[in-house]
């Protein structure tokens, strides 16, 4: 029976039906009926546009991002996605900030909605810093599919873990 980190949060029948469509081989095809292609937004360039065309819909007023790039060094088995950073520097007499944004590199080829789903996580950090009722909210808000989204995404997570890439 596999083990599923990625889905601890979830009730125990949530859990103990997503090992089940995983030891069984079931979950790969389910995901890619599901979601036959991977997004082509392989690019930094491409994945920064991306971003900001979510923020300026939905967070226009926020702080501009200065970075979004794809992290080799974002370990998804320590359960981080992806990373929001606010890096404040002193200049002279000024103090300067810029708000980055890190994916792990396992999202460089998934489907787009998996992509979007931790956009609009890191992206909401740019106005709630903590993971609370507001946080969700505004992820919501964003993506309406934002929670089943997450359950999919860790789902791919735990499946990828066992067998490997889907796309």
């Amino acid at each position: 029976m596999a083990k599923i980190d990625y889905l601890n949060g979830y009730a125990p029948e949530t859990k103990q039906q997503a090992e089940t469509l995983i030891d069984s081989g079931r979950a790969g095809a389910w995901l890619l009926k599901r979601y036959p292609l991977a997004h082509n937004l392989s690019s930094e360039r491409a994945l920064y546009d991306y971003a900001l065309q979510i923020k300026n819909q939905f967070l226009r007023s926020s702080a501009p991002l200065a970075k979004v790039i794809y992290d080799d060094k974002i370990h998804v088995i320590k359960n981080a996605l992806g990373l929001h950073s606010y890096v404040s520097r002193v200049q002279g007499n000024k103090l300067k900030s810029k708000n980055e944004i890190r994916i792990s590199s396992v999202f460089r080829r998934v489907p787009e909605p998996f992509l979007r789903m931790i956009l609009v996580h890191e992206l909401a950090h740019l106005r709630e810093k903590e993971h609370n009722k507001a946080f969700y909210q505004l992820c919501n808000y964003m993506e309406p599919e934002y929670h089943q989204l997450e359950f999919e995404v860790r789902l791919y997570l735990a499946y990828l873990e066992r067998y490997a890439a889907l796309w």
